[in-house]
């Protein structure tokens, strides 16, 4: 698209040199095609310009529930940005073309590949692509909202929210980090059909993994970005049963402990494979 307007940039120059028209008819000529431009535009471009008018690099206010009615029916399709659906047959988890050739070893070895559609202070637009078993493991996204759809496969997804007023327990032995209270807000397969999954700073399934049934791809929108200087670091976790530590004081939180689990700070795990990769879908015009 940059490239188009480029162009005709350049034939608006030649115009000028060449031939006997009033600069307002050139002007006009100009701005007819880039609103030409603007309105064939792509989904893609349709999400930027939707983020770029909503969100705010602190997160405050948060975004309305019209908002995000608006942006999930904006939400797009694999073919959309650029990729190719996978099946369960050809499992690199890559998600486009170009890389071929490898053998079943290699295959199972591939890591998960980030790619960037757009970052700014606001917001981050990107998509994972997984192979299949491959895991992004319990995270949280501290004071953020965030967006996800899956163009093409199947992932199971297992999110917790943190309860409110905080609950913490002391774990026995040196070096072993207390554990929180969180309840579990969602453990389901996600499809395409399923549509477009919001989590919210408190509720929503704010700390969430991600695991790969089959060769899938995710869009994630996240509100605003990421920021450790912000207080938005991406921490860790592993989740234990209810059961595995008693309640604080010895109380109950509910008849239904199913719902409930520990949550345990981690390190980033040395096993999180993954790796850039190239956007190859419709550009964006900033």
């Amino acid at each position: 698209m940059l490239s188009k307007l480029q162009k005709a940039s350049d034939k608006v120059g030649l115009f000028l040199q060449n031939k006997p028209f009033s600069t307002a008819w050139l002007q006009f000529q100009f701005q007819r095609h880039f609103h030409m431009e603007r309105k064939n535009s792509s989904k893609v471009q349709g999400l930027y310009d939707f983020c770029k008018k909503t969100f705010t690099p602190s997160g405050t206010p948060p975004p309305s529930s019209q908002a995000v009615r608006d942006l999930c029916s904006l939400l797009v399709g694999p073919a959309d940005v650029g990729l190719e659906e996978q099946s369960s047959d050809d499992d690199r988890g890559l998600g486009f073309s170009g890389l071929y050739g490898l053998n079943r070893v290699a295959r199972w070895a591939q890591p998960i590949t980030y790619l960037d559609i757009y970052e700014c202070d606001s917001f981050t637009m990107c998509i994972f692509c997984f192979p299949t078993s491959a895991v992004i493991p319990l995270h949280d996204h501290p004071g953020m909202t965030v967006l996800s759809k899956v163009l093409y496969g199947s992932m199971h997804v297992k999110a917790y929210d943190w309860v409110e007023p905080a609950r913490f327990q002391e774990t026995k032995g040196p070096g072993y980090r207390p554990v929180r209270l969180a309840k579990l807000a969602t453990d389901k397969v996600l499809t395409p059909q399923y549509g477009t999954s919001v989590l919210y700073p408190k509720s929503g399934g704010n700390l969430h993994c991600f695991t790969a049934v089959t060769p899938c791809a995710v869009l994630d929108i996240l509100t605003p970005p990421y920021n450790e200087d912000a207080g938005r670091k991406c921490t860790y976790y592993v989740d234990y049963p209810f059961p595995t530590f008693s309640a604080v004081n010895g109380a109950e939180v509910s008849n239904e402990k199913e719902e409930y689990a520990w949550l345990s700070e981690i390190d980033t795990p040395d096993d999180l494979y993954m790796r850039p990769g190239v956007y190859a879908g419709p550009a964006i015009l900033v």
